[in-house]
């Protein structure tokens, strides 16, 4: 199941250099600035560095939201949400237990972006262990 509020490793850590990344690959996901206090329970960021997050239609629970996973290993790493506060509307919310903090210099590669929620990217259905019609969701 998904970790219960406000119990997450990472959800008050507002580290001032770094990044996290993909707890199941080491994949980089996400800067430290990108990093913020939605007061939601879970950490939550506003950007990915480029072509690292996919997203997939999640209709499972009876609403639709949009999941997204590590474009590596496509690992499930939360949901995204136009709720944010930050540097953009957007919200990911992550589960701690799909990411890893490292205090680590960025490398001048890992650029920032907004991720486009008009359509999936994952690579394939059935990407995040859901059915043909994009209903599922890894629930760890």
């Amino acid at each position: 199941a998904t970790e219960p509020a406000r119990t997450g490793k990472y959800d008050k850590v507002y580290p001032k250099s770094g990044y996290f990344v993909c707890r199941g690959c080491d994949k980089p996901l996400y800067s430290y600035k990108s990093k913020y206090n939605s007061g939601s329970g879970w950490p939550a960021f506003d950007k990915c560095y480029k072509g690292t997050v996919d997203t997939i239609s999640d209709r499972s629970h009876g609403w639709s939201r949009i999941e997204i996973l590590c474009s590596n290993c496509g690992g499930h790493l939360g949901h995204v949400f136009k709720d944010g506060i930050h540097r953009s509307n957007h919200r990911h919310c992550v589960n701690s237990a799909s990411i890893k903090y490292e205090d680590k210099e960025e490398e001048s590669d890992m650029e920032e972006e907004i991720l486009d929620l008009s359509k999936s990217t994952a690579k394939k259905k059935g990407q995040s262990k859901g059915d043909d019609t994009d209903n599922g969701c890894i629930v760890m």
